[in-house]
């Protein structure tokens, strides 16, 4: 098993999994055959704090690459995410709208978003690889004023 990339900028320590692919606009996918996986990463759940609600894509619904899928709510803000893929969403993770901590607590575990039936499988060379999501991390925090 491959180990994470661990991303620290100050005092903050992101991790970044080598086993999903990610957006310019922090949500991750983890591909498995037509399906994939997708989530926020960690980076985002850091950013956002405590998240306090979860708007979920209803199943059945398609999606577009790159088009706002849903939204999280946290203490802090309100933040759209996106769709780093096309496809029919599949399943959704009933969870979240009890526990949508969740994300905070394991965003690349129990905190997954949905999972989608891919459309179009070519559009997953347009994504971020792990070392360069972790790069624009690095990027966007040293820009970055807080």
């Amino acid at each position: 098993m491959t180990s994470d990339i661990i991303v620290e900028v100050g005092k903050k320590k992101y991790i970044v999994k080598k086993d999903r692919l990610y957006t310019g606009t922090d949500e991750w996918v983890k591909i498995e055959g037509n399906k994939g996986v997708v989530g926020i990463t960690d980076y985002a759940q850091k950013e956002l704090r405590d998240i306090v609600s979860i708007e979920l894509p209803e199943v059945g619904s398609t999606v577009s690459k790159g088009k706002r899928v849903g939204a999280v709510d946290s203490v802090k803000a309100t933040s759209d995410y996106y769709a780093p893929l096309s496809g029919r969403v599949i399943r959704v993770n009933e969870r979240l709208t009890e526990t949508p901590e969740l994300v905070n607590n394991d965003p690349y575990g129990e905190g997954w978003l949905f999972e989608i039936e891919l459309t179009d499988p070519g559009e997953v060379n347009s994504l971020l690889t792990p070392e360069a999501y972790a790069e624009k991390i690095k990027t966007h925090s040293a820009k970055s004023t807080h």
